[in-house]
C-alpha cells in the first residue's frame, strides 16, 4: 500500500458555529478563517463521499446551515 499523501491541514475552527448563520454569512465567515473550498447544499442532496481538504459543506435550508463538516 502507498504512504498517504501530505495534505494540508484544515483552518482551526468551531464548525458549530455555523449552524444558525445565514448561508451569505456562513460563507463570508469560512473563507476568512481560510476554507479554500465553500459549498452549500441543500437536505438530502447526494454527494461523493470523497474527502477534499480545505473544504467546508453546509447543509442549509430556508438560507439557514443547518449542519456542516469538512472534506
Amino acid at each position: 500500500m502507498a504512504p498517504l499523501p501530505n495534505l494540508p491541514a484544515d483552518p482551526d475552527d468551531d464548525l458549530t458555529a455555523y449552524v444558525g448563520l445565514g448561508t451569505a454569512a456562513a460563507a463570508e465567515r469560512a473563507r476568512a478563517r481560510g476554507w479554500a473550498t465553500v459549498r452549500a447544499l441543500a437536505p438530502g442532496t447526494i454527494v461523493t463521499m470523497e474527502y477534499m481538504a480545505g473544504r467546508l459543506n453546509f447543509e442549509a435550508q430556508d438560507g439557514v446551515v443547518k449542519r456542516c463538516w469538512k472534506g
